[in-house]
């Protein structure tokens, strides 16, 4: 049976009776901004928003859905570039208010929130001079990102955020609360490790924290001429650093900066980013035969791990579209590939055209778990983020252009955070055919009704045959 479209009147107003949280429908003051994400290009009009501010919220929320019979939408920090975290008519269960942040120093983990995002997390953790593996943008959902895998400036040295996952509480489709570990649910705990949102809502999560008392940077900006041989150089300087070195080769817009030429603003330039989970000197150590190449500007600095994570924060409202290639290597062929893509990057706009380093603690992280993009060694990410949308077709061009230049080196794995939807088979590359089925056996036992689909779908056994 399908969803309804629309719940009868009278049923937001028995979910709002004894509900600690705030319940939004259409007409509601706050019900347009409940309903907003960050892709401007999302644009969608759910019968109910259950700002839901405990487990117990979570679950009268699903209970409603289910009575109802409506589709049902999960929102941590709204940051999935297909706006999954909204739908059309249905109930969206949004956990922005369950944000908190518990920092246990002495057993050096963190208990956060469903609904918090990185900053929350990266702020809680600084006071400690501790952090944890999270994602490049600080207001990327912790929930969305762990569960999807989590890619971050850290991995190569703590690896990826959901290896660093020690529990979950999850509330299931029939309003069943559970915690999944190690030692309790250990199937579902493994499928939440790259799983994604398939199994339930996740309510909170167990992060292991590690030392770092000190972050530094370098960061080079190139002409686009030169930008080549600078990312030839980044190649080399990545494929012999230490694991405490990470970032990225990224053709971007020059921004507004006191430090960026102002001839430079506006422009494509060629930035090289090394990151390092240590002292200046260190990082100055490992970039120097990028800081050898003719650059037009340089930062070498330490720089808190939070305020790092905001660098390439976008603002919110803008248009959206991403995609991801991962390669099983990085010639000179390949470089010469991913450069030719910058010359058609839409400029000037917040668009990013990143090459990622991979490797170190990633690689060598636990084989089983659904990821078969880890033992990647780079990945190349066109982020496409622009205002108008008569740019839409142009940015949404370039996109697929970059990853047609890329597949003689790409394996087909695929980091699914990385991408909107493009079809079930790029979601079984994704988390890779043996890992899909084990998963679909363990979406059969959690949630046999797939009321958890929208995401990237994992279509539960029964459903198979």
């Amino acid at each position: 049976m399908s969803p309804r479209t629309s719940p009868p009147a009278a049923a937001p107003t028995g979910l709002r009776s004894g509900f600690a949280g705030e319940v939004h429908v259409p007409g509601d003051p706050g019900y347009d901004e409940a309903r907003t994400v960050f892709n401007g290009m999302i644009d969608r009009r759910p019968a109910v928003v259950a700002q839901c501010a405990c487990e117990a919220d979570v679950a009268r929320a699903l209970t409603l859905a289910r009575d109802e019979e409506l589709e049902v939408a999960v929102r941590g920090g709204g940051h999935s570039v297909a706006g999954m975290a909204v739908n059309d008519g249905g109930l969206v269960i949004d956990l922005r208010r369950m944000r908190g942040v518990e920092v246990d120093r002495d057993a050096r983990s963190a208990r956060v929130g469903g609904g918090a995002v990185m900053s929350d997390l990266d702020r809680a953790t600084q006071p400690h001079a501790l952090a944890t593996t999270g994602g490049r943008v600080s207001t990327t959902g912790v929930g969305g990102l762990t569960l999807g895998g989590g890619s971050g400036w850290l991995e190569r040295k703590f690896g990826l955020a959901c290896d660093n996952l020690l529990a979950a509480d999850v509330v299931t489709a029939d309003g069943a609360t559970l915690r999944a570990s190690a030692d309790e649910n250990p199937e579902l705990f493994w499928a939440l490790h790259g799983g994604g949102g398939n199994f339930g809502v996740v309510t909170s999560l167990t992060l292991r924290l590690h030392e770092l008392p000190v972050m530094s940077m370098v960061l080079l900006l190139f002409r686009p001429e030169n930008g080549p041989e600078a990312v030839r150089t980044y190649r080399d300087v990545m494929e012999s650093a230490p694991d405490e070195a990470g970032g990225a080769c990224i053709y971007v817009t020059g921004p507004p900066e006191e430090w960026v030429p102002e001839n430079l603003v506006g422009h494509l330039v060629c930035a090289a980013l090394v990151t390092f989970a240590g002292t200046r000197a260190e990082a100055r150590d490992v970039a120097a035969p990028l800081l050898a190449l003719e650059h037009e500007a340089e930062l070498v600095d330490t720089i808190a791990y939070a305020d790092l994570q905001c660098m390439l924060d976008d603002p919110p409202g803008m248009r959206n579209h991403w995609s991801a290639e991962y390669l099983d290597g990085f010639p000179d062929e390949a470089a010469a590939a991913f450069c030719a893509g910058a010359a058609t990057l839409p400029v000037p706009t917040g668009s990013q055209h990143v090459l990622f380093p991979m490797g170190g603690a990633v690689a060598r992280g636990p084989a089983d778990h659904p990821l078969p993009w880890r033992s990647s060694p780079w990945a190349v990410h066109p982020f496409g983020v622009w205002e108008s949308r008569s740019d839409d077709e142009r940015v949404r061009g370039w996109v697929r252009g970059v990853r047609a230049a890329m597949m003689p080196w790409a394996n087909g794995a695929v980091h699914l955070n990385f991408i909107g939807r493009e079809g079930q088979e790029r979601v079984v590359a994704g988390f890779g055919e043996r890992a899909y089925e084990r998963l679909s056996t363990v979406k059969a036992r959690y949630d046999p009704d797939n009321v958890f689909h929208l995401n990237h779908n994992v279509r539960p056994a029964v459903a198979l045959v």
